[in-house]
């Protein structure tokens, strides 16, 4: 990778959030640093990360080499990283936490670990709402439930709870809509006569009114297909293993705009291949990442233009 550096008087524009520690590579922005989150959360200030979006290794029954707890474990293993995030967090900050389900080993049932996981969660932090990304090119799995016994469904849905200190952080969800539907443009351009509808809500002729877009719903329907991506021509190029499991920009780029303005602090404790990273970049966040693999964060660099090391 060529690297481009920094202009001279360029510093790393989040290092007095890491005191002591030097970061494996910065940008104008933000600034990744290389060791266990556990440790490196408790070097961040009180009360100083506007946002914190992260999707750390779910408790799934086959292991992966960016490690993963088994089920039974996974909870009390989690809660060292979301004490240190209340703590970090600002009383108008948020956590995002994007966490997928598992089976329970040799049987087609599920696993309940992100519920238990959600309710300990919840005896500090308050549910502000709970999200579900669809991602309709998932593949048929597990296979022998899915395609040999045939006895289920393919599993394309994962939970997305967004938590925070407070019952209200910041949040504006005018920063995030979506495009009328071609009933409501001719609603908009027609006219709505106000009427008591079938289900009880009141419709009144606000409905009419436009309002630059639709407010999108807590299904995110997004893939997860970066084949073709400069991220993967470029680890394949210099020899490095790509992250197993990447999501999509749009995840975190949906709550960065929704949670958070210009110039706040984002944080991913298990940045990975740094989607979020670099998704902040784009809408003008400063941000923070912390990955324990170092492949990772050497593959991650080259989803920028630029950096300094």
């Amino acid at each position: 990778m060529r690297i481009e550096p920094l202009p001279l008087e360029s510093t790393n524009p989040v290092a007095e959030l890491v005191p002591g520690r030097d970061a494996y590579y910065h940008t104008d922005l933000g600034a990744t640093y290389l060791g266990d989150s556990s440790e490196l959360l408790k070097l961040v200030p009180d009360d100083s990360i506007d946002l914190v979006v992260t999707s750390p290794p779910y408790a799934l029954v086959f292991k992966k080499k960016y490690g993963n707890v088994d089920a039974e474990e996974y909870t009390r293993w989690f809660l060292t990283f979301s004490d240190e995030i209340f703590r970090v967090l600002k009383p108008t900050g948020s956590f995002v936490l994007n966490i997928g389900g598992c089976w329970n080993k040799g049987s087609p049932t599920r696993s309940l670990y992100q519920f238990e996981l959600l309710l300990n969660l919840t005896k500090k932090f308050k549910l502000a709402q709970e999200f579900f990304w669809y991602n309709p090119a998932k593949l048929p799995a597990p296979a022998e439930w899915v395609t040999v016994q045939r006895i289920r469904v393919k599993d394309s849905v994962e939970y997305v709870w967004w938590l925070s200190k407070t019952e209200r952080p910041k949040a504006d969800n005018r920063k995030v809509l979506q495009p009328y539907s071609p009933d409501q443009l001719r609603l908009i351009e027609n006219g709505y006569r106000a009427k008591k509808r079938p289900s009880g809500h009141n419709i009144t002729n606000g409905f009419q009114k436009d309002h630059g877009g639709s407010i999108p719903p807590n299904v995110l329907q997004m893939g997860n297909n970066d084949s073709n991506g400069d991220y993967l021509k470029k680890c394949s190029e210099f020899g490095l293993d790509p992250h197993p499991a990447r999501f999509p920009s749009d995840l975190p780029g949906f709550f960065i705009k929704f949670l958070t303005d210009p110039g706040d602090v984002v944080l991913d404790p298990f940045c990975g291949s740094n989607v979020t990273g670099r998704t902040a970049e784009d809408l003008k966040r400063k941000w923070l990442g912390f990955e324990l693999v170092q492949d990772y964060l050497d593959g991650s660099k080259y989803r920028f233009d630029y950096i300094n090391e």
